[in-house]
């Protein structure tokens, strides 16, 4: 019983711990400037208005910023999956020569930091003339996300009972049926999975958004925040007011997944 009441102690001290940096950002959005230069960011609320979102959505544009970082997130998590799962079911199901080699070796890419990659890829990009467009930076995710997608649903597709597979074949069904009427059905946890956690990966992007993309009106929501900070040095209670709009796309998709989300992880606990 102490036990029990001491793990319940703990992890609520967690969690609030974990919250309150949240429930400030929020609690800030809704103050006035006035009150956060006289009274601090630290203290109680002396007062309270939308004008701070008003100013975000519409001197920072981050409107624009949402739908360019939309525009970038869904078709990278689309033909990331898309891709990865193909890649996977040929690797789990199917007698392919080096495949383990193969799969290492798009695992190794994840391996590698980031930033040693900058300066190649943002060359190169320059060169084959992407530089500074949205396709150049789906295409840096789809290509990072993609040795550790394949590697994460061959997990779930290598553990799937071969008789269903051979039980197809035996119905006529070809590599293509098995996979689209088959394979894709069981795996939907872990694309649930992967997908909410991708989404979130994807539009919170900063790294990778500065690097390829130049132009302010192309720029996704969390670069256009940090130009958010250049616009209005002092007016935190903006910048917060902006930090909470670009957080509800990711928020929704979280609580549309959530049941999917939370099966895949215990899918993958017990594999």
């Amino acid at each position: 019983m102490i036990r029990r009441t001491g793990y319940h102690v703990a992890m609520s001290i967690v969690s609030f711990l974990w919250v309150a940096p949240i429930l400030w950002v929020v609690v800030i959005s809704f103050r006035s400037f006035d009150d956060v230069a006289a009274n601090g960011l630290g203290s109680l609320p002396h007062s309270f208005t939308f004008s701070t979102y008003k100013s975000a959505w519409e001197d920072a544009d981050e409107f624009r910023a949402l739908i360019n970082s939309l525009l970038v997130t869904i078709p990278a998590v689309l033909l990331s999956l898309g891709l990865a799962s193909i890649a996977a079911y040929g690797l789990a199901r199917y007698s392919i020569p080096f495949r383990r080699t193969i799969l290492l070796l798009m695992l190794m890419g994840n391996l590698l930091p980031p930033q040693i990659l900058l300066i190649p890829i943002s060359r190169f990009v320059e060169l084959i003339g992407y530089y500074d467009t949205l396709i150049a930076l789906i295409a840096v995710h789809v290509g990072f996300g993609l040795g550790f997608y394949t590697f994460v649903l061959h997990g779930f597709m290598r553990d799937l009972p071969r008789e269903i597979q051979e039980a197809a074949t035996i119905d006529g069904a070809g590599p293509g049926r098995i996979y689209s009427s088959v394979i894709l059905p069981l795996t939907r946890p872990a694309l649930a999975a992967l997908g909410a956690l991708s989404f979130t990966w994807i539009f919170n992007d900063l790294l990778w958004s500065i690097t390829v993309i130049r132009s302010g009106e192309k720029m996704p929501v969390t670069p256009a925040l940090l130009g958010l900070q250049g616009l209005f040095v002092s007016s935190w209670n903006v910048i917060a007011a902006g930090t909470v709009i670009a957080a509800v796309p990711t928020v929704a998709v979280f609580l549309r997944f959530q049941k999917h989300f939370v099966g895949g992880l215990a899918i993958g606990a017990v594999k």
